[in-house]
């Protein structure tokens, strides 16, 4: 695993898998990190090829949690640039599940001149969050660092969803409940509205248990490549890692 110094003393740490291929930067989702989710993934057919560089973002898995960061996903994209400036990449591919996936979008946004495309799976392109950021924004920062983070993981934990407990348990708990609070609170533009304004190549991928989903269709209108990954939802990465590395690669060629 390598460190990355911000210019505030805060350390990122990721996974630089070596490749002659295009690299592929991965940012994992709230209560997740790249360095659990995605080793999998990224070792499966010809995914092996890429340079693949897998991101514990500020707060989640092996990277500082400092407790004055905001965590906003504004925030987020900002220091992930100043690390593809420092790696010297310029044509990525940026893949990024859920919270990630609007991280990823900030991010594309920032760096628009180096992106092949962008690989979002089931993402949040929108302001209100989802169910589980829902839930955590629910509690006052306060009462969740008290009781409410404790209350998640043991709930997450007794419901079988154990992969996330993992996560969740290696991430902070303040730097939770400001990313939900940002989920919750969204943006102007929207991340919808600057994903459908990228000019790259863009998909985004459902696992099959996801689906019916209302915007299947709507985000085949605004052409964007919708795909699907067969016997998995959600956390698609733990459910089929070798379904989603073969998406992966098909909309990377």
């Amino acid at each position: 695993m390598k460190e990355f110094k911000l210019e505030n003393d805060v350390i990122i740490r990721y996974h630089d898998f070596s490749g002659d291929e295009i690299p592929i930067i991965f940012i994992h989702g709230l209560g997740c990190a790249s360095s659990f989710d995605y080793p999998q993934v990224v070792s499966m057919g010809s995914l092996v090829n890429h340079r693949r560089i897998l991101v514990d973002l500020v707060g989640s898995g092996y990277s500082d949690k400092p407790e004055w960061f905001d965590y906003t996903i504004a925030n987020h994209a900002k220091y992930l640039e100043e690390l593809l400036s420092y790696l010297s990449l310029d044509n990525i591919v940026i893949f990024g599940h859920s919270m990630g996936g609007a991280v990823s979008i900030a991010l594309a946004e920032r760096v628009k001149d180096k992106v092949k495309a962008i690989i979002l799976s089931e993402a949040n392109l929108d302001a209100g969050g989802g169910f589980f950021s829902k839930q955590i924004a629910s509690y006052s920062e306060s009462d969740f660092i008290k009781f409410g983070y404790a209350k998640t993981l043991r709930e997450s934990v007794v419901s079988g969803n154990t992969e996330w407990a993992a996560g969740l348990s290696n991430s902070s708990p303040i730097a939770i409940h400001r990313n939900a609070v940002s989920l919750i609170k969204g943006q102007t533009p929207s991340w919808r509205q600057i994903y459908y304004s990228l000019d790259t190549v863009k998909t985004y991928i459902y696992g099959s248990e996801s689906l019916p989903d209302p915007d299947y269709d709507e985000l085949a209108r605004h052409k964007i490549n919708v795909a699907v990954v067969a016997n998995a939802g959600h956390s698609m990465a733990w459910e089929n890692p070798e379904g989603l590395a073969l998406v992966v690669e098909k909309y990377i060629k």
